[in-house]
């Protein structure tokens, strides 16, 4: 952390002093001792046109695994890696900016991206999806292969569906390790904890924000961590009201989330499993803070939420939420400011809280980014498992 200037006190003089003879002298001491102060101001300050891509290192990032994907400014795409608890920064040097935007559609892209990684589409899983706001590319994150051997890899798909493995290799990144990630051991159909140290990723206002569950007694947790890296803290534990369970929770992770600001001041909304829906403010995850969250809806149960943005339309903002079994939502925003939290169960797998539509003709989405102000790009998974990039005007 940067500080300000030190101030000292000036001592009062001891005895009188001829003003004639000393006028010029002081005045040439406080001049100078000022410009001196204004000078380390000027340090202390954080540099406007700061080029945050300089401070990552050229090397190899080694990832172990590749999961949630975010976009921060200067091309520089954050990548969660689950097996090392860790968010990997990589300079992807695509920086060039989009000519046209609405236009993208990739049929089979699960063939061309296991085509160019020399497989099979059935030998990969594609993890998530990010676009690059500046040269609107979709990032995908791929696993090659099957179970902890699989081989994490970063692909790159551009409007004209040409695709590109990211090298690893001499590329400029940085890393942050989470200090108390879950033990990384299998724990029989409960899966490995380790596998959920990050669950999702987002970037806001020079920090990484950073969902997940911790080795602590209270397990779920979100961070906020500054870039460029320096310091990574054990984070905040949270807790919800789980109306679909009718129980406080604090060991359930978010599985996906965005930055929002309400009055003003952000906040992060998070969808978790069967399916609440719950505001933190931003301000409130300092280190080792346990922060008890707002439900505000309730949106079904037997679900899982898949993905997450938020959009302008008609000027108002609203969610677009994905979910692996009640497709696609549209949530409202009006309401979130001044909605009572949700404290009472919500039973028989009923909806309560702020008001959402489904999109009906928005089938078989799994990931889903913005992909301008008036299209979102979205995986799509046919009926056959073929799946698409396509961008999709914002409902």
């Amino acid at each position: 952390m940067m500080h300000g200037p030190s101030s000292h006190a000036v001592p009062v003089m001891a005895k009188c002093i001829n003003t004639h003879e000393r006028s010029i002298p002081m005045k040439l001491v406080i001049r100078s001792a000022v410009f001196s102060l204004f000078l380390l101001s000027l340090l202390a300050l954080p540099s406007q046109g700061a080029n945050l891509s300089a401070s990552l290192k050229k090397g190899s990032a080694d990832l172990k695994s590749a999961g949630s994907l975010a976009f921060g400014p200067e091309g520089i795409l954050f990548v969660a890696d689950t097996l090392q608890a860790s968010v990997f920064a990589i300079a992807t040097e695509d920086t060039t900016p989009a000519q046209d935007t609405g236009a993208f559609k990739v049929e089979a892209v699960n063939e061309k991206v296991a085509a160019a990684l020399g497989t099979q589409a059935q030998q990969i899983l594609i993890n998530d999806l990010a676009v690059n706001p500046i040269s609107r590319a979709a990032y995908l994150s791929v696993s090659r292969g099957q179970g902890p051997d699989a081989i994490p890899v970063l692909v790159r798909v551009n409007t004209a569906g040409d695709v590109k493995v990211i090298s690893l290799d001499g590329v400029r990144f940085a890393k942050a390790a989470l200090p108390n990630a879950p033990e990384n051991r299998a724990e029989g159909r409960r899966g490995n904890p380790r596998m959920e140290s990050i669950t999702d990723l987002a970037f806001e206002d020079g920090r990484v924000l950073v969902a997940g569950l911790s080795n602590e007694e209270f397990a779920s947790s979100l961070r906020s961590i500054p870039f460029p890296f320096s310091t990574v803290d054990a984070g905040a534990s949270i807790e919800i009201f789980h109306g679909a369970h009718g129980r406080l929770e604090t060991a359930s992770p978010v599985r996906t989330f965005v930055p929002y600001k309400i009055e003003g001041e952000s906040h992060l909304l998070a969808a978790y499993t069967c399916t609440p829906l719950v505001s933190f403010p931003t301000s409130a995850l300092k280190p080792g803070a346990h922060v008890k969250g707002k439900t505000v809806a309730e949106l079904g149960n037997r679900n899982r939420p898949l993905d997450m943005i938020v959009y302008q339309k008609g000027g108002k903002d609203y969610l677009l939420l994905a979910n692996n079994s009640r497709g696609i939502m549209k949530i409202t925003t009006d309401a979130l400011s001044g909605i009572e939290a949700i404290v009472e169960p919500v039973r028989g797998g009923g909806t309560k809280g702020i008001s959402f539509e489904t999109i009906a003709d928005w089938k078989g989405i799994t990931q889903l980014d913005r992909f301008d102000t008036k299209h979102a790009l979205v995986l799509r998974t046919s009926d056959s498992g073929s799946m698409s990039l396509e961008a999709l005007e914002l409902p």
